[in-house]
């Protein structure tokens, strides 16, 4: 069983057809999201021209029965904190929502997608960190 747990950066590059990203959530089991990424993800959207599609992709997506929504609870709380306070100790923050999308993993066991670099400080996941533009192949390579 493939279980994968979406930071906002790896939806996005999903949905603008990231071939590697495309393929781990075509091949997951199980697709985990929290609240927190849902914030973000709507937050964009309100910046964006296509509100009204971005939110029915949305919507589809998490219609799927392989999409869940976790929520944010007292024991993703007692992650977060676990979490913040290694990267206070060795002076590598990283920004606060990322902290709470990185419990929610924890809490799951779930190999957290990313196109976000500064998950690497985060020890106590395990996430996979792509290239947010992939090199597109070159013509007879």
């Amino acid at each position: 069983m493939s279980r994968i747990f979406l930071d906002t950066s790896a939806y996005s590059a999903f949905k603008r057809d990231h071939p590697q990203i495309r393929h781990r959530i075509r091949e997951a089991s199980q697709i985990q999201l929290n609240p927190v990424v849902l914030g973000e993800l709507r937050a964009g959207f309100l910046k964006g021209t296509r509100l009204r599609e971005n939110l029915a992709e949305l919507a589809q997506f998490l219609a799927s029965p392989r999409v869940d929504v976790v929520a944010v609870d007292e024991e993703t709380a007692e992650r977060y904190a676990v979490i913040f306070d290694s990267l206070r100790r060795v002076g590598t923050p990283i920004p606060t929502n990322d902290i709470w999308i990185a419990a929610g993993a924890m809490q799951c066991g779930s190999v957290l997608l990313t196109t976000d670099p500064h998950y690497e400080a985060v020890t106590q996941i395990v996430a996979e960190i792509f290239e947010p533009h992939p090199k597109k192949p070159q013509p007879g390579k």
